[in-house]
């Protein structure tokens, strides 16, 4: 790829300023290392996701590692993690190494990119403007478990819920680091080559990253704090649905009970009287009458 006209773009060339690798393979990485320069260590950890965002100096080249969240699948099951992105700047080119295939230098911020040190900025600046679209699901996520867990009686929602929370945790952690790495890009200004106008942007990323960490913060304590209240609802229903079984055998057992009297085998009062049976239908059905009667005087 390479950085030209504002934009970048295929050359169809194996000449550029911009180099992505995707998950290298040994090869890749024995080239990136020995050709290259670039420390093992810090390869190793763009492709890492637990390690945190930071700022290296280099003989040769500044390395740069960015939290960004992971694509979400399926299989993921409402756990939203975070992944690692190496940018490795040279003073003629520009070395991304990351552990999955996205879809880089698209949308609004890649639309006008003056130098190599802009597109840093910017593709810092995507990963925040991808924290707050994730976060934006993550919300809408959670909102529709809580209306089925209002009606539920099984945990694999709470679990879910439980897995979102899980999930903020790796956020924070993530954007709080990148606002670790913003403010020390600033403080290396000079040194990294911004212009004027590439320190204004870092203030705005600064701003823009600050509000990110609010949102995040804010879901996080709301399913936090939330979390006891809907366990109790879902205890709750279950509670409702064993009462009003509880209730429904009680019905059925004393109509069973009078039939039961009145078919043993032993003689009674008006057993030949032609008029028993439907006696007999008239007390079953007044047991019946008499449940529902103290159901809706103790209010059950």
């Amino acid at each position: 790829m390479e950085l030209a006209g504002g934009k970048v773009a295929q050359n169809g060339n194996a000449t550029g300023n911009v180099y992505v690798y995707v998950s290298p393979d040994e090869a890749e990485r024995k080239y990136l290392a020995e050709t290259l320069k670039l420390d093992e260590h810090t390869l190793a950890s763009a492709l890492d996701p637990d390690e945190l965002a930071r700022l290296e100096f280099e003989p040769e080249h500044a390395a740069i590692i960015v939290k960004r969240p992971r694509n979400y699948s399926s299989e993921s099951r409402f756990v939203f993690k975070v992944a690692s992105i190496g940018l490795f700047l040279f003073a003629d080119k520009l070395i991304i190494v990351l552990s999955e295939d996205l879809p880089l230098f698209q949308g609004k911020p890649f639309a006008k990119v003056a130098s190599l040190q802009d597109l840093v900025l910017r593709m810092i600046y995507s990963t925040i403007l991808h924290f707050v679209e994730h976060l934006r699901v993550i919300n809408a996520v959670s909102d529709s478990l809580e209306e089925q867990i209002n009606t539920s009686m099984q945990n694999k929602y709470l679990l879910n819920l439980f897995s979102l929370e899980k999930s903020l945790v790796y956020y924070l952690n993530g954007i709080n680091s990148n606002a670790k790495l913003i403010e020390r890009l600033k403080h290396s200004a000079a040194k990294l080559g911004f212009t004027p106008e590439s320190i204004e942007f870092i203030d705005d990323m600064t701003i823009e990253n600050a509000q990110c960490y609010e949102q995040a913060e804010i879901y996080s304590n709301i399913l936090a704090s939330m979390m006891d209240a809907r366990v109790s609802i879902v205890s709750n229903n279950l509670n409702w649905l064993i009462k009003t079984l509880t209730i429904i055998t009680i019905c059925i057992m004393l109509p069973t009970l009078v039939v039961s009297i009145f078919s043993m085998n032993v003689e009674f009062p008006g057993r030949e009287h032609p008029w028993m049976f439907w006696l007999i239908l008239l007390f079953a059905a007044a047991s019946v009458l008499f449940i529902r009667f103290v159901r809706w005087w103790k209010k059950w």
